[in-house]
């Protein structure tokens, strides 16, 4: 059962409940999934906001790591369209529909919605974000 977010930074882990993200998703907004190939309602947090909050900074790498065991690291989170989404069309998130937690790019620029390697950046099922390299 997915019930945290771990958030390591160096020695420091936190833990955050998942539930505790969702109170805090307060933005709403509605964009075209191309993985689903329909509009969605999605509710979350921009990105940044929470990594200045939680880690002090937005960190210069991140590695996210999934529920499935996917590992990944990726860097330039300064971007605003980033959003850590929690809800989608008024329900939870959850592991079966690519939850707990996802995080998703409102801005597609000009980016073709049925090239789905153009959305390569779209992390589902975090289970625990780290801090890498220098701050």
């Amino acid at each position: 059962m997915a019930e945290t977010l771990r958030l390591i930074d160096g020695d420091d882990v936190e833990a955050i409940s998942i539930e505790q993200l969702r109170q805090q998703s307060n933005h709403q907004f509605e964009l075209f999934d191309p993985y689903q190939g329909e509009s969605v309602t999605m509710r979350g947090m921009p990105f940044k906001d929470f990594l200045t909050r939680h880690f002090g900074r937005v960190p210069a790498m991140l590695r996210f790591t999934a529920w499935d065991g996917y590992r990944v690291t990726l860097d330039g989170w300064e971007d605003a369209s980033w959003y850590l989404v929690t809800i989608e069309n008024d329900q939870p998130l959850t592991l079966r529909s690519r939850g707990p937690v996802r995080l998703v790019e409102r801005d597609y620029a000009n980016r073709d919605v049925n090239n789905l390697r153009e959305f390569n950046n779209w992390i589902w099922m975090i289970r625990s974000i780290e801090a890498v390299g220098s701050p």
